[in-house]
């Protein structure tokens, strides 16, 4: 899959797939009962990528799995509290195994095996963000919900999570659903999109093994 973008490096953004970046995740952004953003950070491995065309695959070891909706932010290049970094956006889905991470947060576990599995975080075709001006006023679609419900806004979420780790090139920020979460089954097909800007399409499978 060729990805279309603007990366502030000679790297071509079509091997954005091979790079095996970080995906952080903010896990509170949405709400009025939420104001801090401390400790509601976690992170998806590099492997939980998958790009539109390709399946998502339900883990043997969930039967509840939901899918949250999500703006992303593409880093453009090594560095630290700047939006000059980013190059671009993307639609983005974070897979969870719900019946999981409950287990989890019981146990007080981290949630790796509910947000972590492979092919867990569908990415959608970059946009650069010189073709969004204007992200807090975004509409995204599959449940509809607008970017202007974040608390948190773009710059203050690269800036905080720039000063917990440096970021790199092909790193991707997730900046939480919109509007909650919905189940997900085997054999669905996902659609969605952010309205005038992208869309994707994908099908839930079960692997065999």
């Amino acid at each position: 899959m060729q990805l279309t973008g603007i990366m502030a490096t000679p790297r071509p953004l079509s091997r954005f797939w091979g790079w095996e970046k970080n995906i952080v995740c903010v896990g509170r952004n949405y709400g009025d009962h939420t104001r801090e953003i401390e400790s509601v950070l976690f992170l998806k491995l590099s492997t939980a990528y998958t790009p539109e065309g390709s399946p998502i695959l339900m883990p043997a070891y969930s039967c509840n799995l939901h899918h949250e909706l999500e703006l992303g932010m593409v880093m453009g290049k090594h560095g630290r509290a700047a939006m000059d970094y980013m190059s671009s956006y993307a639609l983005c889905l974070d897979i969870t195994a719900r019946d999981v991470k409950d287990e989890c947060k019981k146990k007080g576990l981290p949630w790796t095996l509910a947000k972590s599995f492979m092919a867990s975080c569908p990415v959608s075709a970059f946009v650069p963000k010189e073709k969004i001006p204007d992200p807090p006023n975004l509409r995204l679609w599959l449940k509809e919900g607008e970017t202007s419900s974040m608390t948190f806004s773009i710059p203050y979420i690269i800036n905080y999570v720039s000063k917990i780790m440096t970021l790199e090139e092909g790193d991707v920020i997730l900046t939480r659903t919109t509007k909650g979460v919905e189940p997900v089954k085997e054999n669905d097909e996902i659609q969605a999109g952010i309205h005038g800007v992208v869309s994707m399409r994908l099908k839930v499978e079960r692997p065999e093994y």
